[in-house]
């Protein structure tokens, strides 16, 4: 993992003392076709796209493809990208200033025409490298790893690239192997120092978007809703429910764990939701759109796990601050 030196004065204290308001800033980190945008989506429908600012830590790319492919570079190191100035942008946004923003257009793989952003009252930082350094994690109020495995996001990457980009299939193939060292050495070992690391899983017989499962992996340290008080109130609670918490430990820590199964039953998914938005005395913005999710048919269809998965994110956004976010 690329560790920057962080000599600038400590982002925690110089928001302490920022007298304005500040946005919350969201990390979703995660290999190429893991699932961030779809994620961050649902997370803004939830909050409503008034309060919402996004950007993607990709549009930071230092060459453009063509460039990459001369100089044999991917665009998951480190040094192809100017993290730097992500940080510099971070600082920024996390202090309520504005920045102008490059953009990268991965249809074509062409740099754009810089762009303004203002943060809103949160702010969802996508990308492969999101928290790839010490200052960019530092930038950061919650912070999400999105981990799927990997059968499901290599088909995920070969049904986008090929559909949506106009990629041939053998050329995307190649690309995923030419990628894996340098995702093995700078794009998973973010998880380590993610908040909440989420793992879809593909259940028996089914394919690679419906009947997906999900395990959440959250770190103790991030003040949640009664998610125990939740699980265990449910009828039919207990090993073989749909939704179950357990206990675990991780990379020396102990960190609590809501297993969702893909077959969930909307009723119980339904349940758990109106439970959590209870409990956190909110309003559900648009939550009918939330854990939806683009089919290869063309159809727009929706996952439990997914829905749950949003939803428990912004419960941890709310929870994380104590009573600074309100939903």
């Amino acid at each position: 993992m690329v560790q920057t030196a962080d000599h600038l004065v400590d982002l925690r204290v110089a928001r302490a003392a920022h007298a304005a308001p500040r946005p919350v800033m969201l990390a979703v980190a995660g290999d190429s076709a893991s699932g961030k945008t779809t994620l961050a989506e649902g997370i803004r429908y939830l909050l409503g796209d008034e309060r919402v600012t996004r950007i993607c830590v990709d549009d930071y790319h230092r060459y453009d493809r063509a460039a990459r492919e001369q100089l044999g570079i991917t665009p998951l190191h480190p040094e192809a990208n100017d993290l730097p100035a992500v940080e510099r942008h971070l600082r920024a946004l996390a202090l309520g200033r504005s920045i102008r923003k490059p953009v990268y257009d991965h249809a074509t793989g062409r740099l754009g025409e810089p762009v303004d952003v203002t943060p809103k009252d949160v702010v969802i930082v996508e990308g492969l490298l999101a928290l790839g350094t010490r200052g960019l994690r530092d930038c950061f109020d919650v912070s999400v790893y999105l981990e799927p495995e990997e059968e499901l996001r290599h088909r995920w990457k070969i049904a986008r690239d090929c559909e949506e980009r106009g990629y041939d299939i053998d050329v995307v193939v190649a690309d995923l192997r030419r990628r894996e060292r340098d995702s093995a050495l700078y794009v998973r070992p973010q998880q380590e120092h993610a908040d909440v690391v989420v793992r879809f899983i593909r259940q028996a017989n089914s394919d690679a978007y419906a009947g997906l499962g999900a395990r959440i992996a959250m770190k103790p340290s991030l003040l949640s809703p009664a998610l125990q008080h939740i699980v265990q109130e449910l009828p039919g609670a207990g090993t073989g429910a749909p939704v179950r918490l357990v206990r675990e430990r991780a990379l020396g820590s102990p960190v609590q764990v809501v297993e969702i199964d893909g077959d969930c039953p909307a009723s119980v998914g339904g349940e758990i939701e109106e439970a959590i938005w209870q409990r956190l005395g909110a309003r559900a913005v648009r939550k009918d759109l939330i854990g939806r999710y683009a089919h290869p048919d063309g159809d727009q269809r929706r996952s439990e796990s997914l829905a749950l998965t949003q939803l428990l994110i912004v419960a941890h956004l709310a929870g994380s601050l104590r009573g600074a976010f309100e939903l």
